[in-house]
């Protein structure tokens, strides 16, 4: 097969068939990674184009305000606070009643300058890399707006403030997913993670209840917009995939490990209806091992889910500041040198493992 662009071949995986070989890319590779690597500060943009990773990320231009030491207040009324990763925490929200819910008003999606980074990534970069958008669906808008644990309660004693909350951020959403359509992004990414390690944050009948719905209207929101999904939630989803796949969502995304989720098992349940991203282990081998091992984990992602297309190969949730640089380039390198179509699978043995940094 002839050499495809960065953005052919990823949207080729989102349809689930096979490239010229496995794209890779991240949601997040943390600064002090990058500058690792690259040797002096380098923006997420730079690196992506340095490295030849096959998408370029952005989200909606949102503005913020200082709120104390460490602490914004974004347009949305919430206070983050700053760590040492590169996402914010949010620790306060504008929203406990239903009383708040009816006077509180979202930031315009339409607002002048939202979509600016959009724009000028798709000028620069539209037919060679896909260009992503990072939103959201049925949870973090929410949890962030309530706090996370007033956000659970609510999901167990508060039905009505639940939907109230769920409704407003599938509202916005789609809103922003149109803008991002008509603007040319190529794929929508939502990032609400719905479980921990151990099970879902919710009962799988709460979930069908009152998060499910506003899930399907954004999943069909995207694809009227022409826009293929990626969803993203680590953990343990296990009694909530069904219900996610049924969807209709075009990719999953990170396949925990660490939750007991083995890629090759979901490549034979659900690789006929949908692509896969992840799931090399950010919390232990990108973190603690030696490169060798990092390539061997690698490999063995290809080996399982990556016969037919289909895949997206990276971390098992984010690049994030505990990484070493050696081993991203180690699993970097490992996708370069057994991703290619068509698959090789002999000889992947330590030789081969050694061989791939």
């Amino acid at each position: 097969m002839s050499e495809m662009t960065s953005a052919q071949r990823v949207m080729a995986v989102l349809r689930r068939r096979q490239g010229d070989r496995i794209p890779h890319f991240e949601w997040i590779i943390d600064r002090r990674v990058r500058e690792e690597i690259v040797g002096r500060p380098c923006s997420m943009e730079e690196f992506t184009v340095r490295m030849g990773l096959d998408a370029v990320l952005t989200a909606p231009d949102f503005a913020s305000s200082p709120a104390g030491p460490g602490r914004t207040r974004s347009e949305w009324g919430v206070v983050y606070e700053k760590t040492a990763e590169e996402v914010a925490v949010a620790v306060s929200g504008p929203i406990a009643t239903l009383d708040d819910l009816r006077a509180y008003r979202p930031p315009d999606p339409h607002a002048a300058g939202r979509w600016a980074s959009l724009e000028r990534l798709v000028q620069r970069y539209k037919g060679k890399l896909a260009v992503g958008v990072h939103l959201n669906d049925v949870f973090s808008i929410p949890r962030n707006l309530m706090g996370y644990e007033n956000w659970l309660m609510a999901l167990a004693a508060e039905p009505e403030l639940v939907r109230g909350l769920v409704d407003l951020s599938v509202d916005v959403n789609l809103a922003m997913i149109g803008e991002a359509a008509r603007r040319g992004a190529d794929f929508v990414f939502t990032g609400d993670d719905y479980a921990s390690t151990e099970a879902p944050l919710m009962s799988p009948a709460t979930f069908r209840q009152l998060l499910l719905p506003g899930l399907r209207r954004i999943v069909q929101g995207a694809h009227d917009a022409g826009l293929p999904i990626i969803k993203h939630t680590d953990g343990n989803i296990r009694p909530l995939l069904d219900m996610i796949v049924d969807t209709g969502i075009d990719c999953l995304d990170p396949i925990d490990p660490v939750a007991g989720l083995d890629i090759g098992e979901m490549k034979r349940l659900y690789g006929h209806r949908i692509a896969l991203k992840g799931n090399v282990n950010c919390a232990a081998t990108l973190t603690f091992a030696a490169p060798a091992e990092v390539v061997r984990e690698t490999r063995d992602v290809i080996r399982k889910a990556g016969e037919g297309g289909g895949l997206i190969v990276s971390s098992s949730n984010s690049i994030h500041s505990a990484v070493k640089g050696g081993n991203y380039l180690a699993m970097w390198n490992a996708i370069r040198m057994f991703g290619r179509y068509p698959l090789r699978m002999d000889g992947w043995d330590d030789a081969g493992a050694r061989e791939a940094f």
